[in-house]
Parts: structure tokens; C-alpha cells; sequence
């Protein structure tokens, strides 16, 4: 591949698209694979915590009270809703410069490649939240609709990589881009259905910092402190508005700059005068002339870098490694009773949330990627068919993180909330087990799937 790449578009072109493109997509995918591993972890010890002889102590914790007082604001929480509000802005943060990432050039930057991972993703939030409300129409419970409809990209694209060669790499890629486009859909249902009243006041502030941090970025000031200084005033105003805190997060990451500071040009001239300046000041013995020569060059480096790959590098492991698993332990300690898993059996909110994530997502991706194939609208990914799809489709059913916090928006009644925990926890591990078994059997055969085959000439043929 990367011979091919190399006689398309040279050596300097394939190591551009690789520096750009292809290694920071490697990056993420393998940050969120272990990280699962780590997420998994902090749910092992929320729930032996809460059912151990220590669990009023995980109780007393997480109510622990907050007080911040900036004196422009001041804010009043339980440590539990510190995390969700507070530390998870920095997680919708880091999902939020993946959209971006996936819109700009990534499988959602063109309507031909976006089309399906979208189609799918939107299938993939209908069909559990029709489930659900089957189970739940007319009760007190029925807000619980949006639970099931969020795939956790930590767990799903763990699951894939630990199945190793057995998974098409297009598969991989195709899940990633749904998984992103789940989100997105995702936190749009968390700001406009889980909002229940605004302060206009709020608001207002908001659009105004928010305005000016485009003029800032506009204008070419690059530090970051300002930015941050000015993205907790945002999220201080979003919290206070009613809209959920996190979506400052997700605002601020569209706001970040996808592009280099530099062109390439300008970087081979600035580069070819450093160095000129360097070993002029290097045969004059001047030690200060050589220090800001590099200087300038580190400068001029990190320049090459876009602000949104560079951010996304820092912040993705300290997400994926401490933010997210904290996140876990704070939200799925339930405790597992008898009389618990008696009542969560016959509960319409486990049963919703559990059948949606199970049955709702596969269904949902697997007819929405169908139609779209049959109709002409778009091609399934090299080297998989419909089968893996569907498989991909089960493992899309981990929903964990994203799910327990809109569980948590959904409901006050501790009742409904562990019975929504133990729906997600259970649905999780049986979409994840169910999920691999099946892709481990349903690897790509020689012949592919006839199907598959059949519907890319009539696409071909129609375009």
C-alpha cells in the first residue's frame, strides 16, 4: 500500500498523509481499545465497592459536597455530579475533536463516505429507542427513551481489536465512523431533549465569550491559557444556562482549528533560513544565536501540527485512562440483590434498556446499511459483507459510558436509575460477548457475500 501511495502522490506526499492522517487515526484507535480495558476496571470496582461492607462509604463519597466560588459565579454540587458535569466536559471535549476530525477528513468528510456509518448510526439510535418506548409508552419512565441508543466507542473498538485479523480492517474503520456519528447523534438528543429549562441570561453570556474566542481564533492568538481561561467561563455559563455542561465540551472542540498554523511552504522556507541562521551562529561560537534558532524551529515544528490533533493527542489518554474510569466508578455502583435482579427482570426499564441495546441496535444498523446498499446510496467497506455488518452491528450494543450518563439525566428515582445501571451493565456484556462470538464465525470467506457483490455493480452501474 504504502508503494502505491509513494508512485501516486511521492515519498513527500505519503509521508504527509500518513504524519496527518493515518497515525493519528492509529493513535485514537488504540488509546479507546485500552482504555476499555481500563473502563472495564473502574465498572469491577464500583460494583464490588457498593455490594462489599464498605458500601455506605462509596455512597458517602460520591455525596460529598462542592463549593466553587469565583465570585462572577458560584457553583454548589455533590462530588458524583462534579464528575459527570464537570470532569466529563473534558471527555465530550475529546469526542467532540473526533467528530471534527471525521468531518474534516475523515469516513464523514464527503456525503458519498458519510452516508452509510450516518445512516447506520441513525438506525442504530432509532431502533433501541423504539424499544425501549414499547416497553415504557405512557409510564413515568418513558424519558428513558435515550439510554440505549449510545454505542461506547471505548468497549466497541476493544472488542474489535481484540479479535484481531478475524475483523476486516474496513469493518473497524466503518464502526469507528458509526461510533462517531453515534455520538454526535447522541449528544444533540442530550441537548435538546434533556434540557428541561434555560436562563436566557446564561445564554447570553455564553454566545458572548463564545464569540469572542472565534474573533481570538479568527485574529491568530494562539495561546492556549487565554482559550482556557475563556472555555471555563463557557462551560461556567452553559452549566448555569439548563443546556448540560458537557455540550460545552463538544462546542468548544468544533471550535478548535483542524489546520496547521503553517502551510508546507511556508514551513520548507522558514526551515531552510533557521537552519542557514543555526550554522552561521554555530560557526561564530554565538551559544544565544544557536538557543533561539531552535527555539524557533520547536516553534515552527509544533506549528505543523494542527491545534486539534494536538489537543486531541494530549487529552485522549488522560480521558481514556483516568476521566472515564473515574466516571464509571462514580455511576455503576448498583447494588446486586436478590430482590434486585428480581425486580430489574420484570422492570420495563431494564427490559427496554437491555432489548434495545441487544436486539435494536443490530437491527437498526443492519437495515439502515441494507437499504442504502440496495438503493444505490452507498457501498459496504472492502472486504465485508452484510454478515459482518450485522456482527458489527452487536458489538455497536456495548453502550456504557454514554448510556449510564443519560440514565442519570433520565431519572431522580435512585429505583428506576439502578434498574436502568443494571440494564446497561448486563445488555453491555452480553452484546460484547454475543458480538465477538459471531464475528469470530462470521469471518469474510473467499467468495464474499454474493449480495454484497451484486449490489456494487448495480451501484457502479447506476454512477
Amino acid at each position: 500500500m504504502l508503494r502505491a501511495l509513494d508512485s501516486f502522490i511521492g515519498g513527500h506526499g505519503r509521508r504527509f498523509v500518513v504524519r496527518r492522517f493515518v497515525r493519528p487515526a492509529q493513535r485514537f484507535a488504540a488509546i479507546e481499545a485500552s482504555g476499555g480495558i481500563v473502563l472495564l476496571l473502574g465498572a469491577i470496582i464500583a460494583l464490588a465497592w457498593v455490594n462489599s461492607p464498605w458500601e455506605q462509604s462509596y455512597h458517602d463519597l460520591w455525596e460529598t459536597e462542592l463549593a466553587l466560588d469565583l465570585h462572577l459565579f458560584e457553583i454548589h454540587q455533590h462530588l458524583g455530579h462534579a464528575v459527570n458535569d464537570g470532569l466529563m466536559v473534558l471527555f465530550f471535549f475529546v469526542v467532540g475533536l473526533e467528530i471534527k476530525r471525521e468531518l474534516v477528513s475523515g469516513e464523514l468528510s464527503s456525503p458519498r463516505r458519510a452516508i452509510l456509518p450516518v445512516a447506520a448510526a441513525l438506525g442504530g439510535m432509532l431502533g433501541p429507542a423504539l424499544i425501549y418506548t414499547a416497553f415504557n409508552a405512557g409510564t413515568e419512565t418513558a424519558h428513558g427513551w435515550g439510554i440505549p441508543m449510545a454505542t461506547d466507542i471505548a468497549f466497541a473498538v476493544g472488542v474489535l481489536t481484540l479479535l484481531g485479523k478475524r475483523v476486516p480492517p474496513p469493518l473497524k474503520v466503518f464502526l469507528l465512523a458509526l461510533a462517531v456519528a453515534d455520538d454526535l447523534g447522541g449528544i444533540i438528543v442530550i441537548a435538546v431533549f434533556y434540557t428541561e429549562s434555560l436562563s436566557l441570561e446564561a445564554l447570553g453570556w455564553a454566545a458572548a465569550l463564545l464569540a469572542l474566542m472565534f474573533i481570538l481564533n479568527r485574529g491568530g492568538v494562539r495561546a492556549i491559557g487565554v482559550y482556557f481561561f475563556l472555555g471555563v467561563l463557557f462551560w461556567a455559563a452553559m452549566l448555569k444556562s439548563g443546556i448540560h455542561a458537557t455540550i460545552a465540551g463538544v462546542i468548544l472542540a468544533m471550535l478548535t482549528p483542524s489546520r496547521p498554523y503553517y502551510s508546507d511552504e511556508d514551513f520548507d522556507a522558514a526551515m531552510d533560513r533557521l537552519r542557514t541562521e543555526y550554522a552561521l551562529a554555530r560557526a561564530d561560537g554565538d551559544h544565544e544565536r544557536m538557543q533561539q534558532a531552535l527555539a524557533q524551529m520547536e516553534d515552527l515544528a509544533s506549528g505543523m501540527e494542527s491545534p486539534l490533533d494536538r489537543l486531541e493527542h494530549r487529552l485522549a489518554p488522560w480521558t481514556a485512562y483516568l476521566i472515564v474510569p473515574i466516571f464509571a466508578i462514580a455511576n455503576a455502583g448498583v447494588p446486586v440483590t436478590g430482590e434486585m435482579l428480581r425486580n430489574a427482570a420484570s422492570s420495563p426499564v431494564t427490559l427496554g434498556v437491555a432489548f434495545g441495546l441487544v436486539f435494536g441496535k443490530p437491527i437498526g444498523i443492519f437495515l439502515t446499511s441494507w437499504l442504502c446498499v440496495r438503493l444505490g446510496l452507498a457501498q459496504l467497506p472492502a472486504n465485508t459483507g452484510f454478515r459482518q455488518v450485522l456482527g458489527a452491528g452487536m458489538i455497536a450494543g456495548i453502550g456504557f459510558t454514554v448510556a449510564l450518563f443519560i440514565a442519570g439525566l433520565s431519572f431522580d428515582d435512585p429505583s428506576h436509575l439502578d434498574e436502568a445501571k443494571i440494564g446497561i451493565l448486563a445488555a453491555s456484556l452480553i452484546a460484547g460477548v454475543i458480538g465477538s462470538l459471531y464475528l469470530l464465525l462470521a469471518a469474510p470467506s473467499a467468495s464474499h457475500d454474493t449480495g454484497l457483490e451484486a449490489a456494487r455493480a448495480r451501484a457502479a452501474a447506476g454512477h
